[in-house]
């Protein structure tokens, strides 16, 4: 299980920077806490923890697959870290404590991508499924196979901004008349999408199924209203002077962390414009070129 999870943790050295200048700790006597809202193969996490040699982890992820990497990966700190299986939307933190960092990194991970079994990908044939916890919720196909053409097509374009929406969605509600989505492949769906789309358009830089897999993926993981709720709630789990830091991967994300950085009285920005890949960095990790890392700081 551990060793199909590999991922290289985007943004690494800007995190490190990020969190570099903490506060002075006001628990209390506890340890400074950190709260790694998805914790992933526990790369950004182990970075932390080597950087702040006083600091307590806990570590969140839905993902049963990823937990088990991250306990692998960060055995070595021992009672330093504490793993919880949340999805970081719907979590509370301790009462008695605050944390000094908070971060959240958006993006799916690498193993998640390139695991057929687990459907996200329409380069790899597998199900279509796309859940972050495969072990709870609706799967892509189950949501296919159910919903309307006319919400479909309002799924497709709030959440992938895709422009052909109207036209997929009548597309894929045809299609499962013929044989449900919940019998089919990622290789099946990716080739209806794409045969929505003009044949000259069909070949460019962006496989014309991203945006429809990405709206899909959004919708059945409920990832904008996590988000919404993280934003809402997350503030509150810092101490004066603690750092919330998110990795955002998509406009949909970066727009609604860039808001809530400005409109939210609690906090205070750090990075004016996004932190972003360099050259290096992009070139060794092409998953790294969308990413952007936004910091606020959480007002007295």
């Amino acid at each position: 299980m551990t060793s199909s999870f590999t991922h290289q943790s985007v943004l690494a050295a800007a995190v490190v920077q990020a969190f570099a200048g903490y506060p002075p700790d006001d628990s209390g006597g506890a340890p400074p806490l950190l709260i790694d809202c998805t914790l992933g193969g526990g790369g950004h996490s182990a970075l932390l923890l080597e950087a702040h040699p006083d600091w307590q982890l806990i570590g969140l992820d839905q993902d049963p697959t990823a937990r088990a990497a991250a306990a692998a990966q960060l055995a070595l700190y021992g009672e330093r870290v504490r793993i919880e299986a949340a999805n970081f939307g719907a979590w509370s933190p301790p009462a008695d404590r605050r944390a000094v960092a908070v971060l959240a990194d958006l993006g799916v991970s690498s193993p998640q991508l390139d695991r057929a079994e687990r459907g996200f990908s329409f380069r790899a044939e597998g199900p279509i499924d796309m859940r972050m916890n495969p072990e709870a919720g609706e799967s892509v196909a189950e949501l296919l196979d159910r919903v309307e053409e006319g919400a479909l097509a309002d799924l497709l374009f709030q959440f992938g901004e895709e422009r052909l929406s109207r036209r997929i969605a009548r597309r894929l509600v045809a299609e499962r008349d013929a044989k449900p989505w919940r019998e089919r492949t990622t290789a099946e769906l990716a080739y209806a999408v794409a045969g929505c789309y003009p044949p000259k358009a069909r070949h460019g830089r962006i496989h014309p199924a991203t945006r429809s897999f990405q709206a899909l993926r959004i919708a059945v993981n409920d990832e904008l209203g996590a988000l919404e709720r993280l934003l809402r709630h997350a503030p509150d789990w810092l101490q004066p002077g603690g750092l919330l830091a998110i990795i955002s991967f998509h406009s949909l994300e970066d727009r609604r962390v860039k808001t809530a950085f400005l409109a939210d009285e609690r906090l205070e920005r750090i990075t004016r414009r996004p932190l972003v890949a360099d050259p290096a960095e992009a070139e060794a990790n092409p998953r790294s070129r969308s990413a952007k890392l936004r910091v606020a700081r959480r007002l007295p």
